[in-house]
């Protein structure tokens, strides 16, 4: 079995937490090529993942021009995802990029038409459908336990959880807050269990209302004001060609007590399924959490009856690595995202698929603004 190689552009968080600790955890993948525009960071990153002879650097360039790199990760903040994501498919490479695709749909379009033109494969880095609750309710919506499926709400919400680490307030390299760093796992979660890519009007909301004010409460630290430049919530409404609508709700700082981070709801004709809230304990690493169980609901009439059926699974989200079930999502991501390159399996997360999210989110952003419905053709 030949080995994949690769090369990790960024050396961040979203590298260290779940891209090289779920590479390291997948046969016949290695990481051979580090790149941070801090060199420490990248030397850092590959004394712990990397070949014993790994290359290091901090301009990407430099990276994706050697001939040793099969695949190619960009965990750089979302205003270089487009540009590092087509150079490296320009220079030979696959690429897995994290989310959200890009800041912008223009960006996003250039991206997918070079993965086409070149041949090469891209994918996003959606890790929440990997996990078992996704995984569960996407059978249900594809066997057609539900039915037509025409409502779906997409949940990304923190009571209080602004990142105040890295450039996440930064509007210019981030593109905006919890809409685009959170409610894009929710809204690829949900359109992917609707199997609808066909959104045709959005109306949204932004607000930096707590932003604005400043919380102690927070549960990554305290922020300073003047520079948080993106919106602390986020909501919209969109509906698509066949009728159906999707709610969205994001936040990382908004006065309501339930807090549903990447969750989905939708409704059928013949049956509804939820996730809700993790049990167990929580360990939380910066941005991220793992817990002992996620949970779906299934509801429904059968013989004349409601009904509502509970059920709980392990967790896989990203976690602090002390213990399996925090990478559980992330292997399953990373071993399907290999075996394609590969040539055995198709991509879960399609290129195609992350351009619409990428798209919505796009047009919420520019509803909120104008205060106008966008209609999209």
């Amino acid at each position: 079995m030949k080995t994949i190689k690769a090369g990790i552009i960024g050396c961040g968080f979203i590298a260290n937490g779940k891209h090289l600790p779920s590479m390291d955890r997948v046969e016949g993948v290695e990481a051979v090529a580090f790149c941070d525009i801090i060199l420490e960071k990248a030397q850092a990153s590959a004394k712990q993942f990397g070949s014993p002879d790994a290359f290091v650097c901090e301009d990407y360039r430099d990276l994706i021009k050697r001939d040793d790199i099969d695949v190619v990760h960009v965990c750089t903040p979302n205003n270089s995802h487009a540009e590092i994501s087509v150079a490296a498919m320009k220079a030979g490479k696959h690429v897995m990029c994290e989310k959200p695709m890009a800041i912008t749909a223009a960006e996003a379009k250039l991206m997918l038409d070079t993965s086409k033109e070149t041949g090469k494969s891209l994918t996003i880095g959606y890790q929440n459908r990997f996990r078992e609750d996704s995984l569960f309710m996407k059978a249900l919506c594809d066997d057609g336990e539900l039915g037509e499926i025409y409502l779906g709400k997409a949940f990304a919400t923190r009571r209080r959880g602004v990142p105040t680490w890295g450039v996440f307030m930064d509007k210019e390299k981030q593109g905006g807050g919890p809409l685009i760093d959170l409610a894009t796992h929710a809204l690829d979660l949900t359109m992917w269990m609707m199997n609808n890519y066909k959104p045709v009007a959005v109306l949204g909301s932004t607000f930096d209302k707590i932003a604005k004010i400043g919380s102690p409460a927070n549960g990554m630290g305290p922020w300073n004001p003047d520079e948080f430049e993106v919106e602390d919530s986020a909501f919209g409404f969109v509906k698509f060609e066949n009728g159906a609508t999707v709610m969205i709700e994001s936040s990382w700082a908004l006065n309501m007590i339930v807090s549903n981070e990447a969750m989905t709801l939708v409704c059928g004709t013949k049956a509804g399924a939820d996730m809700f809230p993790p049990t167990g304990p929580i360990v939380r690493t910066g941005d991220f959490q793992s817990a002992a169980s996620y949970h779906v609901r299934v509801n429904g009439e059968n013989n004349g009856k409601l009904y509502i059926q509970n059920y709980s699974m392990g967790a896989s989200f990203i976690g602090d690595g002390k213990k399996p079930e925090d990478f559980t999502g992330g292997i399953k991501e990373m071993q399907t995202w290999i075996n394609h390159v590969r040539g055995e399996g198709e991509l879960v997360v399609k290129p195609e698929q992350a351009y619409t999210v990428t798209r919505v989110l796009e047009a919420i952003y520019q509803s909120a603004l104008s205060g106008d419905v966008v209609h999209m053709s």
